[in-house]
């Protein structure tokens, strides 16, 4: 069994209006955040302003599998798209994006016979507004959708978008790098 992280990214300029749409998302809709009705426990995030552009949030909930639930119900309380990043076993990179609470793009970057296996298929494929939501020049997105490697895939998107995504709330206790680039919120 492999490396595994799951995280989400929002394409916002504006650090304050995210913690807001954050905060809204832990009380609104707190089981998507894998808290059951009634549970006095805050909800713990780690937020990061890692460019200019792209706000990105850690949380203990997000796994390769949830973190899609998350980002979709996130995509309805923000303006901008979510990009969802979920890293399975050093086998699957699956890569979505959401905006107004519906999957826009989606790409899934694995050996074919991975997703065989496992059966997976992109739920909405739409290239071009994956292109668009990151801002990547057309070579440089051709080159990355031609990838199979997953961790390959994970560094090309991390160089061309500027985000740190091999990121995990799990791992914050255990890598410095992490505790000094996120800040810790409770909701």
């Amino acid at each position: 069994m492999g490396r595994s992280f799951a995280n989400l990214h929002i394409k916002s300029k504006n650090l304050e209006k995210t913690v807001e749409a954050l905060r809204e998302l832990s009380v609104k809709h707190p089981k998507v955040l894998g808290k059951n009705e009634g549970q006095e426990t805050k909800i713990i995030m780690y937020v990061s302003k890692s460019n200019e552009v792209w706000i990105s949030v850690l949380h203990d909930y997000f796994v390769w599998g949830t973190v899609k639930r998350i980002g979709k119900t996130l995509s309805q309380l923000i303006e901008g798209p979510v990009m969802t990043a979920g890293y399975m076993n050093e086998e699957i990179f699956e890569l979505s994006i959401f905006g107004d609470g519906d999957i826009q793009a989606e790409r899934i970057f694995c050996e074919p016979w991975t997703k065989d296996e496992y059966e997976l298929k992109e739920e909405c494929f739409n290239d071009d507004y994956l292109r668009e939501a990151l801002d990547i020049r057309s070579e440089d997105f051709d080159a990355l959708i031609k990838m199979t490697g997953p961790a390959q895939a994970v560094d090309k998107l991390s160089e061309l978008v500027k985000i740190f995504l091999w990121s995990d709330a799990e791992w914050i206790p255990y890598e410095e790098a992490l505790r000094d680039r996120f800040r810790k919120y409770e909701f």
